[in-house]
């Protein structure tokens, strides 16, 4: 049994990728891009595919065309990709290391721990626990260094 029971993907053709012109699928990519990762919505948990062709003026059924074929992927693993991305960068930044699994989880969208935990090894074959710790060993936190006036003041 697969760690996270997750399993692997089957390849179908859906027919209605095809109705979808390729003039209109690029569109449609460069605007699912600049909502999902430029306006950082992959951030709000209730952002659903629905909310996403609302706001494109255009139905479910062609969002997921566009994100299966233009990112090879359904709309859930593609909201999922940047916010582990996301999750990556806040669990190795000193500022952040005293936040707990949760907090990362949610700060980056996810509903809860497991399925943060579920994305996150499914794409990095690791848990964020196992990805922080490797981080921390190949790059240890290294103490402030003390700065003396004369250095304050040179820095003023």
């Amino acid at each position: 049994m697969a760690k996270y029971n997750i399993t692997e993907k089957r390849e179908k053709e859906a027919a209605y990728r095809s109705l979808v012109s390729p003039k209109l699928m690029d569109e449609m990519k460069e605007k699912i891009l600049n909502i999902i990762v430029m306006q950082k919505k992959y951030k709000d948990k209730d952002y659903s595919a629905k909310r996403l062709a609302e706001d494109l003026g255009t139905n479910t059924r062609y969002v997921s065309a566009v994100v299966n074929v233009k990112f090879h992927m359904n709309y859930a693993s593609f909201v999922n990709k940047y916010r582990i991305e996301e999750a990556m960068s806040i669990l190795v930044d000193k500022r952040y290391l005293d936040l707990r699994m949760e907090e990362v989880s949610d700060m980056v969208g996810f509903a809860n721990r497991q399925s943060f935990y579920a994305s996150f090894y499914k794409i990095m074959k690791m848990t964020p626990r196992e990805y922080r710790q490797q981080h921390l060993q190949q790059h240890p936190l290294q103490p402030a260094k003390k700065t003396s006036k004369k250095q304050q003041e040179a820095a003023k």
